[in-house]
């Protein structure tokens, strides 16, 4: 029955990427981990392949109205891109299974991933609650842009650490970073998002570790891919009969409420 509703679920994630252009991938590995019971470490790297897709379709409407910036997605990806790979071939793997113990308490590296990962979800939560300031550069035309070369390469690597540690896209992250350090205008930015994303996430799972493995569910992770693709095409045409805007903080509450949960469920039950 969990397994259904898992399913169920992805078809959700992707109806909330079409529908407000990002933000759903951040509940796969909950999805993946609490409802068709796949372990931390490895939800996570299900989770790149997951939302490389996903992302990569979400991408395809933005080309063809060409809100994508390819010179910037090239900048911004390169590290993100070696650092996802980096941290699903070398950092995970050396983790070890116990960080530390208080008691009869073990700080296992499982918890420690979901942990970092209500992290995320309740910083990314405070990104889709909070209003818009008055129009600015994000809705404004797309400037001559001027890259800080330094300032990019760090934030595309700190981003491609977090998405290789925890599986999620990085959205609500590396859009703020296009419009404020590469002069992009916000539907520009989410365009570009995409495309870094899809690139990063599926590059980032060739490092994946356990690939090769037999143990490595691939029936589960295409059927949730297929899921998530449905449920992207059903949130675009929704799109155009529903203001995504609208339901962004209704679902930042739900992603925040999610987050404190897995905090709850991970530290004290």
């Amino acid at each position: 029955m969990t397994a259904i509703i898992g399913y169920v679920a992805a078809v959700f994630i992707g109806i909330t990427l079409g529908l407000i252009g990002g933000g759903g991938s951040i509940l796969t590995v909950p999805v993946l981990v609490y409802l068709l019971g796949a372990s931390p470490t490895m939800a996570t790297g299900y989770s790149l392949f997951i939302v490389g897709v996903t992302s990569a379709i979400g991408s395809v409407a933005f080309f063809k109205r060409k809100l994508v910036s390819v010179r910037t997605a090239i900048v911004f990806g390169i590290p993100s891109i070696i650092a996802v790979y980096a941290t699903r071939a070398f950092i995970v793997p050396a983790l070890p299974d116990v960080i530390f113990s208080l008691g009869s308490f073990q700080f296992t590296k499982d918890i420690f991933l979901m942990v970092l990962f209500a992290v995320l979800m309740i910083l990314a939560s405070y990104s889709m609650i909070k209003k818009k300031k008055a129009p600015s550069i994000d809705d404004a035309e797309e400037t001559e842009q001027s890259f800080n070369y330094p300032i990019i390469l760090l934030e595309g690597g700190v981003v491609g650490i977090l998405t290789g540690l925890v599986g999620a896209g990085g959205g609500f992250l590396i859009i703020p970073a296009l419009v404020i350090l590469s002069k992009l205008s916000m539907k520009m930015a989410v365009g570009t998002s995409l495309v870094i994303i899809a690139a990063k996430s599926m590059l980032g799972f060739l490092g994946e570790p356990g690939l090769g493995s037999p143990t490595f569910e691939w029936t589960m992770v295409l059927l949730v891919t297929a899921m998530a693709i449905i449920g992207i095409f059903i949130g675009s045409f929704l799109s155009t009969k529903i203001d995504g805007d609208k339901l962004k903080p209704a679902f930042g509450w739900f992603v925040l409420v999610m987050g404190i949960y897995i905090l709850a469920v991970e530290l004290f039950f």
